[in-house]
């Protein structure tokens, strides 16, 4: 009689094992340490300031965080896998003054943002063909695409300058309206971020980049198609880094060649910070962006409580350094257990 193995589902998800269990209650603890850093800090605001916490304080704050959270986003996509991607303040710089041009000559809004996030996507698809199919460490390629792209702009922009006025009406009100004190931004940064963690927790191809960033070459004896994970996670932190750049345009209604400077250091604090180890496989989309309030939020509250604005840098190398000792600590006492799991359950089956 011959018997006939069923198909595994593609969509079928996993029982987790015990050590991934273990992991995520970890990582889980260290997002909602994230989340109740950033609420003490900022009740603690409003009781020195009263007006920190005002309707326009608080739409204030969700502004700021909008296009950080969204690069975060993206940018936390590619760690996942053991990856890094500099560019992305470069790819946003570019992007926002793509979508100023083409709005300043007549182009439609919406035509100008699918604009934006098409250059972005194919930037962030130069960087993983080099990645995967290159074979080229992520640190170098990204470091050298992103003074590629900076060197494009800065030719293509020149002296030249987009301003709020060159920008159609409704353009520059959607960078500044929303829904009471919720801005039309920060929704649409909600449902990217929703999206993006529904996808990695809920399909194959995006559970398959954990088990990428956990080990490369267990996922690749294990039959996961690695260069083309790879190629999908540095295109949607591309494309998402072009959505930002037009949001930016939205926001500040202020473009020139030095936009989006240095905003790659900010990204990856952020990231990392919010729990997504750098050495890949562990961490969520939701704490990244968890870790990108944090940090504006940090931008607007030491001016609230009279502190100069210089201290932002020196705060965010410090929380970025301790996210680091942390993941460390975490990894080796993660380690730990597992091995002590791993020799009871030998003693176990010896007994």
């Amino acid at each position: 009689m011959t018997v006939t193995a069923q198909p595994v589902r593609e969509d079928a998800v996993p029982a987790p094992t015990a050590g991934r269990r273990l992991i995520d209650k970890v990582f889980k603890a260290r997002e909602l340490a994230v989340a109740g850093v950033l609420v003490v800090m900022l009740l603690a605001t409003e009781l020195s300031n009263t007006e920190f916490l005002s309707e326009q304080g608080v739409k204030d704050l969700l502004l700021n965080a909008t296009i950080l959270v969204l690069v975060a986003t993206g940018q936390a996509v590619v760690v996942l896998t053991r990856n890094v991607d500099l560019s992305v303040g470069s790819v946003l710089g570019i992007s926002a003054f793509a979508a100023g041009n083409y709005n300043q000559n007549g182009g439609s809004s919406l035509i100008a943002v699918i604009y934006a996030v098409v250059i972005g996507a194919v930037f962030g698809a130069l960087n993983g063909a080099l990645v995967s199919l290159g074979k080229v460490p992520a640190l170098v390629v990204t470091l050298g695409t992103l003074y590629v792209v900076r060197g494009i702009d800065s030719i293509w922009v020149g002296s030249e300058q987009i301003v709020a006025a060159d920008l159609p009406n409704g353009f520059v009100d959607f960078g500044h309206d929303g829904l009471w004190v919720v801005p039309y931004l920060a929704l649409l940064a909600l449902a990217v971020l929703l999206c993006v963690g529904y996808y990695l927790r809920s399909f194959r191809s995006g559970r398959e980049m954990y088990a990428l960033g956990s080990s490369p070459e267990a996922a690749n004896l294990a039959g996961i198609p690695v260069r083309k994970r790879i190629m999908t996670a540095y295109v949607l932190c591309g494309a998402l880094a072009g959505l930002a750049g037009a949001l930016y345009l939205a926001r500040f209604g202020n473009v020139d060649s030095g936009t989006g400077n240095g905003y790659e250091l900010t990204v990856v604090s952020a990231v990392v910070v919010g729990g997504v180890a750098f050495t890949g496989g562990s961490g969520t989309v939701y704490g990244a962006a968890l870790g990108a309030l944090l940090l504006t939020s940090i931008n607007s509250v030491l001016p609230a409580i009279g502190v100069s604005s210089v201290w932002v840098t020196a705060i965010n190398g410090v929380l970025l350094l301790l996210a680091i000792a942390v993941d460390r600590i975490l990894a080796l006492r993660v380690a730990a257990v597992l091995r002590k799991q791993a020799a009871l359950m030998r003693s176990a089956r010896h007994a």
